[in-house]
């Protein structure tokens, strides 16, 4: 008998009981299910056994930030699963996880076959059936030339062409029954966890609809977001032009020298797209006040910058305003549960100054300018004086600019406003797509770095803070957005693995930030880094890696 800790509580298990055996015993007191454990430091799947006496193993549930990812990833798995069940492993098609739209992922389904309504619900009532089999998914480990063949006799010459650039010199698969996949991540230990998933149409493809890592146990009802789906489908499109829509086509173009092609294009993708916003403002003829808003690292200053050039193409002047200026004191910043300001929430913005600014600007009023000294916590004024002429625009970035409360005293027809992200629309495979958050969060960790000396570790512990804030401030406004500007390039990543990898690696194995920072360094081996010397000095990622022609 082996003596063991799990949360805490001494048990006594013989070697080789599996994990899971062992969390039976301690499901019926947590409210969500547990999908991994973390033995002695290691993250461990369910299906792996006890072997080392005196072991601490903690359990890692649906509402943890890894547990939720298992089960997304495992859902993603049933579903192709079905759909080459339903439709044969010879249908000639392809199945990709494009990307996410708030709790749900829209996928695409291309082949030799109709894909309507009837066929969808084939399609669900299969994952139903396989999960009601609580068949097992087993993870097996293959020579890298032999999973490379699994993968091309199944047609996933994504993935084939995807472990051509990797140096390890194994691969672990997993199997569900005949199906095998490779997934970046750990499964749960079989289809019986996967019980709460909707599949449905949604435009040309389909929408595989989960709980979110909040409300782990319910799956919650769909919130249109057509904006952003249009978006998003843009910049699909934009990597279908460009020819990079995995990690192998862009590390295939860094081999064969097109990478400098591929910036050009994508550099020129997006000038054209911010000359498009320009020129719907200045069609406008009453705007004065355009409203730039967007989750952290998404490129908002360098944008403000390139927007600017490009109305100043049409006869106006534009003038930069950053909300930040307009923050309460230090002393009145409102705190949140852990007695911290919360200078994300709408409360640490002097609203109402603000608004009395911004309507004597638009009555033709002279106004004296704020600008908030952060080393003393005060907002101060220097003699900084504004009025608008005829062909004066403010170009305003802050975080509520898309909330109407922010600008309530303001006339609709006076303001414009511009959600910005950076949507990456680049996958590391067809099945396994690169969360945008991931790429927001490299940027900052790079540019917080540099500009700033912020540890790694720094960054990865307030982030979790700063997604709260964004979903609480941001994402809910989104689709009241008179345009959406998608920051995310195709080839940024390959340039931030060089500056973000010895930052990850000082990130030592006995800090909470260790699992997170192990995760982004295997993401960013399956690119091959570039360096970041031919880059357009105009280019949002110079926002990141230095050397931006613009005062960012």
């Amino acid at each position: 008998m082996l003596t063991i800790k799990v949360n805490g509580q001494t048990r006594e298990y013989p070697g080789g009981t599996t994990y899971e055996q062992i969390v039976e015993e301690f499901q019926p007191a947590f409210d969500n299910t547990i999908v991994l454990v973390i033995v002695d430091g290691k993250i461990r799947e369910l299906h792996k056994t006890l072997q080392m006496d005196g072991a601490g193993i903690e359990l890692i549930t649906k509402r943890d930030k890894i547990g939720y990812s298992t089960y997304v990833r495992s859902a993603t798995l049933l579903l192709v699963k079905a759909i080459n069940d339903v439709v044969g492993s010879s249908h000639k098609g392809r199945v990709k996880v494009e990307f996410s739209l708030g709790p749900a992922f829209y996928v695409s389904v291309k082949g030799d076959f109709l894909l309507d309504e009837e066929l969808i619900q084939k399609i669900k009532l299969q994952m139903q059936k396989l999960v009601d089999a609580d068949i097992p998914i087993h993870k097996k480990t293959f020579p890298v030339e032999q999973a490379r063949n699994i993968f091309a006799g199944q047609g996933m010459a994504d993935k084939e062409q995807l472990f051509w650039y990797r140096r390890s010199s194994y691969v672990n698969m997993y199997c569900l029954e005949d199906y095998y996949d490779y997934n970046y991540g750990y499964m749960v230990p079989s289809t019986g966890y996967i019980r709460l998933f909707d599949v449905e149409a949604y435009h040309e493809g389909l929408l595989l609809n989960l709980p979110t890592m909040e409300e782990p146990g319910r799956l919650t009802e769909y919130d249109a977001r057509e904006k952003l789906f249009e978006t998003l489908m843009e910049s699909t499109r934009w990597a279908e032009e460009i020819g990079v829509n995995t990690v192998s086509d862009l590390n295939k173009a860094i081999c064969e020298q097109r990478l400098q092609e591929v910036i050009l294009m994508q550099e020129a993708l997006q000038e054209r797209k911010i000359a498009e916003i320009a020129s719907e403002i200045a069609g406008r003829g009453n705007v004065k006040f355009v409203m730039i808003a967007g989750p952290s690292s998404s490129g908002k200053t360098t944008f403000s910058h390139r927007l600017s050039v490009q109305l100043m193409t049409h006869g106006l002047k534009p003038h930069p305003i950053a909300v930040d200026d307009y923050f309460v004191n230090r002393e009145d910043t409102p705190r949140d549960e852990n007695g911290d300001y919360n200078f994300e929430c709408l409360e640490a913005i002097d609203v109402e100054q603000f608004n009395r600014d911004m309507r004597d600007l638009l009555e033709g009023k002279t106004v004296e300018m704020p600008s908030f000294n952060f080393k003393t916590g005060r907002r101060e004024y220097r003699g900084d004086y504004k009025k608008l002429g005829p062909e004066d625009i403010l170009v305003i970035e802050g975080i509520h600019g898309l909330n109407d409360k922010m600008s309530h005293a303001l006339p609709k027809e006076s303001k414009y406003k511009i959600y910005i992200s950076a949507l990456t629309c680049l996958n590391v495979d067809e099945h396994n797509r690169i969360p945008t958050t991931d790429g927001r969060l490299l940027r900052r960790m790079v540019r917080d770095a540099r500009t700033r000396g912020t540890i790694a570790k720094r960054t990865l512990a307030m982030w979790g803070s700063v997604r709260k804030g964004e979903e609480e401030n941001i994402f809910p406004y989104q689709e009241s957005a008179d345009a959406m500007f998608n920051s995310a390039t195709l080839y940024e990543l390959a340039m931030l693995k060089i500056y973000a990898e010895p930052l990850l690696f000082g990130i030592s194995k006995d800090e909470p930030e260790y699992f997170e920072a192990k995760r982004l360094l295997k993401f960013l081996g399956y690119f091959l880094g570039v360096s970041s010397e031919n880059l357009p000095t105009n280019s949002i990622v110079r926002e990141f890696v230095g050397g931006s022609c613009f005062k960012v």
